[in-house]
C-alpha cells in the first residue's frame, strides 16, 4: 500500500467546512480544496474571497448563508450542498463564538448564545450528516474544533469551556456508535490561534505575554497551522482513527 499518496488526497470528495468565511475556518476550507475536496461553505458572513480561493485551487464550493445559532436548519444546508456539489462525505465543525464575563456577571443570554452555536449546531449538523451518511452508505468523516479549554477551564469564558469540554465527550460518544459503520469522528484542539476570537487577548499586553511564555513555540499560531491535521483526519490515511483528539498547540498542553 502506497502510504505516502494519494492515501492524504481528497479527491472526488465534497467537504462541509461551518465558519468558514474567517480564520480558522476560511483556512480548512481552502486547504482541504488544495488536497482535493470540493468545499461547502458555511457561514453567516461572505464567504465570497474564499470562494475564489478554492476556484484558484481548481475545484468547486458552494456558499450556504446560515446561522447556526438558530436551530431547525440542518436539514436544509446539507440539500443544498448536496443540490450543488454532491452529497458530503467530509464535515468539518468550526463555527464558533466567544463571549468574555467574569462568571458572576454572566447574562443567561450569552450563556445559551455560546451554547447553541458551539453545541447545539454541531449535535443537529452531525446527526443530519450522519443520517444522510448512513442512508448512501460508504465511508465518511466528521471533524469537531475543539480547543485547549476542552482540557482547561480558561478565565471569564464559561460558557465557551463548558461547550468546547462537552465537544470531546461528544466526539468520543460519536466515535463509539459510528466506527463500526464506516463514519470517523475525531477532533482537533487548536491552541491559541490570531483569529477575531484571540483579537482581546493580543491586544491586552499582560494577557498576551504571559500567554506567549506558556507556548514552547514562542508564538501564537496560525491558522493554516491546522490544515495539516485536518486534511489527514479527513483523508484515508486516517481511516482507523476514531474518537481522538488532536491537540494543535505549539506545545501549550505539554508544558
Amino acid at each position: 500500500m502506497n502510504i505516502i499518496s494519494p492515501s492524504f488526497r481528497l479527491d472526488g470528495e465534497v467537504a462541509v467546512v461551518t465558519g468558514a468565511s474567517r480564520g480558522i475556518g476560511a483556512a480548512l476550507a481552502v486547504g482541504l480544496a488544495q488536497a482535493g475536496a470540493d468545499v461547502a461553505l458555511i457561514a453567516r458572513g461572505d464567504t465570497a474571497p474564499v470562494a475564489a480561493e478554492i476556484a484558484s485551487a481548481g475545484r468547486r464550493s458552494s456558499q450556504v448563508t446560515a446561522d447556526l445559532g438558530e436551530s431547525g436548519n440542518s436539514e436544509a444546508i446539507l440539500a443544498q450542498v448536496a443540490a450543488e456539489l454532491g452529497r458530503p462525505s467530509v464535515l468539518i465543525n468550526n463555527a464558533g463564538i466567544i463571549r468574555r464575563a467574569d462568571f458572576v456577571d454572566m447574562t443567561r443570554e450569552d450563556w445559551r448564545e455560546v451554547l447553541a452555536v458551539n453545541l447545539d449546531s454541531v449535535f443537529e449538523l452531525s446527526q443530519a450528516f450522519v443520517r444522510g451518511s448512513l442512508a448512501a452508505g460508504g465511508t465518511s468523516r466528521i471533524i469537531h474544533i475543539a480547543s485547549m479549554l476542552s482540557f482547561q477551564g480558561g478565565i471569564r469564558v464559561a460558557s465557551y469551556t463548558a461547550a468546547k469540554s462537552a465537544l470531546l465527550g461528544l466526539t468520543r460518544a460519536m466515535a463509539n456508535e459510528l466506527a463500526s459503520q464506516g463514519i470517523n469522528v475525531n477532533a482537533i484542539a487548536p491552541g491559541y490561534i490570531a483569529t477575531d476570537n484571540t483579537a482581546a487577548l493580543r491586544a491586552d499586553a499582560g494577557r498576551n505575554q504571559a500567554i506567549l511564555e506558556r507556548i514552547p513555540a514562542g508564538r501564537w499560531g496560525d491558522p493554516s497551522d491546522l490544515v495539516g491535521a485536518a486534511v489527514f483526519l479527513a483523508s484515508p490515511a486516517a481511516a482507523y482513527v476514531h474518537g481522538a483528539v488532536l491537540p494543535v498547540d505549539g506545545g501549550w498542553l505539554a508544558r
